[in-house]
């Protein structure tokens, strides 16, 4: 069964604006070689491979979210995707925790890259208009 912190995070990312959804995967993205890093520096392979296969499950998920077609610079973020995907399995199969620092050298730079877009887009977005005013705490 379901615990409040995952009903809270389905419903964060299910009625998050799509730039949203990407930062905040970048973000768990970021967590998951952080911690796939240190587990594998303690020696703890299998954790390490854990949170690197999570790693993996996100990029697979932005691989799929994206239209490499729709845009001139699509094809290039792919190829880095496909990239990293691949360096993600190859360090967690061999307990590289080298590779997983190359794969956050390539994760942050792209993780502060989508976190400005996103917020140049909520920037440039017209403001909701506010409710009409209809008596005390909108009400009446």
């Amino acid at each position: 069964m379901y615990d409040a912190r995952t009903r809270y995070v389905t419903a964060a990312v299910e009625t998050a604006a799509p730039a949203r959804v990407v930062t905040m995967l970048f973000d768990r993205l970021l967590l998951d070689v952080d911690r796939g890093h240190a587990a594998l520096e303690q020696g703890d392979v299998l954790g390490g491979r854990s949170h690197l296969q999570h790693a993996q499950d996100i990029v697979a998920e932005l691989m799929a979210s994206l239209d490499a077609a729709s845009w001139e610079g699509g094809p290039g973020l792919m190829a880095v995707y496909a990239y990293l995907y691949s360096t993600l399995v190859e360090a967690g199969v061999q307990g590289d925790a080298g590779k997983v620092l190359e794969c956050r050298s390539i994760v942050e730079p792209l993780a502060t890259t989508w976190h400005e877009a996103a917020a140049l887009a909520a920037a440039a977005a017209p403001a909701a208009p506010a409710p009409a005013a209809a008596g005390l705490l909108g009400v009446g």
